[in-house]
């Protein structure tokens, strides 16, 4: 007998389970006891060095992916706090509209590190949406649009912003398990951020 974990999705043997019904729970009910921690928004809590949490790809758990974005950066100003969580939304953004992780059962993760002078974000999805490879031993990085923060655009935006107001950002290079980071200076003094239009 194969378990159904080794049964891939077009497997002819595979039998097909109807769809879970819907269900509102609070957010709180999804995140297991051990990682509360990582949504508490509370600066008292002890320092990290890392913090990694992997979501999956409904749209309702953004208010949770927001709040963990805000807890990695609860140990800074309200400026910070907010610019850092408005670039990983835009990780992940990307991840769901982009990438196999926006698909029914997909899922991604973020990967906080806390540096001596900044954080450095990581989102790691379930790679190209289209199911694009990457051949061996090339990479082939993502490029902002020149036109993304233009008041008219309709696309684009997620990583013009990126490129535009965090401190470093890239990518790996690799379709099929593309991660994407960014590091943003607790220093936001030469930011765009904060410099008046």
């Amino acid at each position: 007998m194969v378990p159904m974990s080794a049964v891939g999705p077009h497997d002819p043997g595979a039998t097909e389970l109807p769809p879970l019904p819907q269900a509102t729970l609070p957010l709180w009910d999804v995140v297991p006891a051990r990682a509360r921690h990582y949504f508490h928004h509370a600066p008292d809590r002890g320092a990290y060095t890392t913090r990694r949490y992997e979501f999956g790809s409904s749209l309702e758990l953004l208010p949770l992916v927001r709040a963990f974005l805000n807890t990695c950066a609860a140990h800074r100003d309200a400026d910070y706090r907010y610019l850092f969580t408005l670039l990983g939304s835009e990780l992940v953004n990307n991840a769901l509209t982009h990438s196999r992780s926006g698909h029914p059962h997909g899922r991604y993760a973020l990967t906080c590190r806390r540096r001596g002078n900044g954080l450095h974000l990581t989102c790691a999805d379930q790679g190209d949406a289209s199911g694009r490879t990457t051949p061996a031993g090339e990479t082939h990085h993502l490029v902002p649009d020149p036109h993304g923060l233009d008041p008219g655009a309709e696309r684009g935006r997620g990583l013009a912003m990126l490129d535009a107001l965090a401190t470093g950002w890239g990518d790996s290079g690799i379709a099929e398990l593309r991660q994407v980071w960014f590091f943003l200076a607790y220093d936001l003094t030469d930011s765009r951020w904060t410099q008046a239009p």
